[in-house]
């Protein structure tokens, strides 16, 4: 397709002569504007070029000229042919694939029934596996992250996933502990994620990574496992499926509303204060009970502070006896 820039002024008013005599003359062109005729010959090859000029039948040396609307017909009709042609080839590609996910779901719903669980050793592959369930999920997606505030790239990968699943009109819960409020990164998220329709909570400890889609299918970490990252297992097996969910409903259920900017409930802390003594009167050091808690060391060690001052205690083992006799280790719902 000839480029729009190759009509210029000199080619608007040779065109404008040879429509008010009903051809293209060099001389009258190259008299016309003042150019020699050389240069009317060039702007007859323009013209030509731009579909403006066509040869008379019986007369190939004589130029008639055409409408714009003919002459851009003539140049943009096989362009256009090309993309509704393309397009066409798009749309048969699409409603072929979609043809095929009936298949798609029955065949993976037998494989889920047949095959209990799975290990994914190979993490390129676990994250494959992720991604095509995260795209292919249709009702929601429960998460359960452990260890404190996430990292910030992690975040920033996981932002756009969620908004696409929260527009496809897929339920998102993700649960985490209490000491991801004070972190800058994983409230920025929450913020942008509750907006468009997440829900989050907090708790004090966490079971493990838990990840469910559609209560189809469940990712647990791997265990016990030295010299690589760790993968995942990927537990299929129905009831299995259904027993993991309801855990996870069960923390939930006992979890806090997180929504950043709200005045943080005062039950947050006294979670973690219950956890902090719990944990020392089992006899825990410091860096278990903030690896179980998901704080840094420096941080646990401020909330012992504050709990030994708080009972008046000058050991741990005494802070133990008064936060027994005070009731700070009773579970606020009245469970033994």
């Amino acid at each position: 397709m000839p480029h729009s820039d190759a009509f210029d002024d000199d080619c608007a008013i040779a065109y404008q002569h040879a429509v008010t005599h009903g051809r293209y003359t060099r001389h009258g062109v190259a008299e016309a504007l003042g150019i020699s005729l050389e240069e009317a010959a060039q702007i007859e090859k323009k013209l030509q070029t731009l579909s403006l000029l066509h040869p008379t039948p019986g007369e190939p040396g004589t130029f008639v000229p055409v409408s714009p609307d003919a002459a851009a017909a003539d140049l943009v009709g096989p362009t256009e042919t090309q993309i509704r042609e393309l397009q066409q080839a798009v749309t048969d590609v699409r409603t072929r694939m979609r043809a095929l996910e009936p298949t798609y779901f029955e065949s993976r719903q037998r494989r889920n029934q047949a095959e209990a669980f799975d290990i994914i050793s190979d993490i390129g592959v676990l994250q494959s596996m992720l991604n095509d369930w995260g795209a292919r999920c249709r009702t929601e997606v429960l998460t359960a992250q452990p260890g404190g505030p996430r990292p910030s790239h992690f975040l920033d990968n996981a932002r756009p996933l969620t908004l696409t699943r929260l527009a496809r009109g897929v339920t998102v819960r993700h649960l985490y502990q209490h000491t991801v409020r004070s972190d800058l990164a994983t409230t920025a998220y929450v913020r942008v994620v509750t907006a468009a329709g997440a829900e989050v909570r907090t708790t004090d400890e966490l079971i493990d990574r838990i990840v469910i889609y559609d209560r189809e299918i469940v990712f647990l970490p791997e265990q016990n496992v030295d010299g690589r990252a760790p993968g995942a297992v990927v537990v299929r097996e129905p009831a299995l499926v259904a027993f993991l969910y309801k855990v996870y409903e069960h923390l939930w259920a006992a979890a806090t509303s997180f929504s950043p900017g709200a005045e943080e409930p005062t039950a947050v802390t006294d979670d973690l204060k219950r956890s902090i003594v719990r944990l020392m009167a089992q006899g825990h050091k410091d860096e278990v009970v903030a690896r179980r808690l998901g704080m840094s060391v420096r941080t646990c060690r401020r909330y012992i502070s504050q709990i030994m001052e708080e009972l008046e205690s000058t050991s741990r083992f005494q802070a133990g006896v008064s936060a027994a006799a005070s009731g700070m280790l009773d579970d606020p719902n009245g469970v033994t």
